[in-house]
């Protein structure tokens, strides 16, 4: 068995995943050097390699995509050549060697969400053994957050929310994995860690000093409660949102809902997006 390991901190952005990447950080694992520092959306860090971020991005970009992209053009019909899978694959694997990964590293870059069929392969290439922590927080709130960073509009962040976690759920089905909500990690993160640790099968030694100091009130600042906001008139974030929240609480998760969830996503989405390129490859002014 490999003792390469790795935890991807996989999910939507604005979720908690710089908070659960700092406390993880904090009982023992090794992030990658050069981070995307600190800035006013938020303050305490990103903890993310900016390595990782600008290769992902040049990847989606030369795809005719970017993380605010809600459709799945990247895993629904998108033909990717053979040769450059096989060169962002490649890329990714020499990125992963120059990495500390002892006694577990750890990775967090949102995009991955979107592109985690190359990282796995890339991981399994290089001998990792995966394991993935999902972060859970209240659509309402994600919204809210993304509003205030970025303008985004309710409608936009409803489909990221649901595009990413869905993609999360969905890619991190074949190796050990557990979800976390967000307001579960502030409110009582000793709890939360000793859930990782059993769930990853992880040994994780906390500094608990080092994180009372980092879990503080002002990394939960958009809160909300209650059923989220159905922007898509099917039930559909509530239905994961509520699906995640139990999985959270170590309660079954129903695979066979999200699957049905993400069949009817994806058939939508590609209507929307196929009929909206056209217009905008024929038709939109010039």
């Amino acid at each position: 068995m490999s003792n390469r390991q790795i935890v991807f901190v996989l999910g939507m952005g604005r979720s908690g995943t710089s908070a659960l990447t700092r406390v993880l950080s904090l009982c023992g694992g090794q992030l990658p050097e050069n981070l995307l520092g600190a800035t006013d959306a938020n303050p305490t860090g990103h903890w993310e390699p900016m390595d990782v971020l600008m290769l992902n991005i040049r990847f989606m970009e030369r795809h005719g995509s970017t993380w605010f992209d809600p459709t799945l053009r990247l895993q629904s019909g998108y033909s990717i050549d053979d040769g450059e899978r096989e060169e962002y694959v490649g890329e990714i694997q020499k990125l992963l060697d120059t990495f500390p990964s002892q006694p577990f590293l750890i990775i967090k870059e949102p995009r991955i969400a979107s592109l985690a069929e190359y990282w796995f392969e890339a991981c399994a290439r290089g001998g990792f053994d995966i394991r993935i922590v999902i972060p859970v927080r209240h659509p309402d709130e994600v919204s809210m957050s993304l509003a205030t960073r970025d303008g985004v509009s309710p409608e936009l962040s409803g489909m990221l929310w649901l595009k990413y976690n869905l993609l999360a759920e969905r890619y991190s089905r074949p190796y050990r994995r557990v979800f976390v909500e967000y307001s579960n990690l502030i409110s009582n993160w000793r709890h939360e860690i000793e859930r990782i640790s059993e769930k990853l099968a992880l040994e994780l030694h906390p500094d608990a000093e080092q994180v009372d100091q980092f879990i503080v009130g002002k990394l939960h600042r958009q809160r909300s409660s209650g059923k989220p906001r159905d922007l898509f008139s099917q039930g559909w974030t509530g239905q994961v949102y509520a699906a995640f929240s139990a999985a959270a609480r170590d309660e079954q998760l129903d695979e066979a809902m999200l699957d049905s969830v993400f069949s009817a996503f994806q058939s939508n989405e590609h209507m929307f997006r196929v009929s909206l390129d056209d217009f905008q490859k024929r038709f939109a002014p010039r």
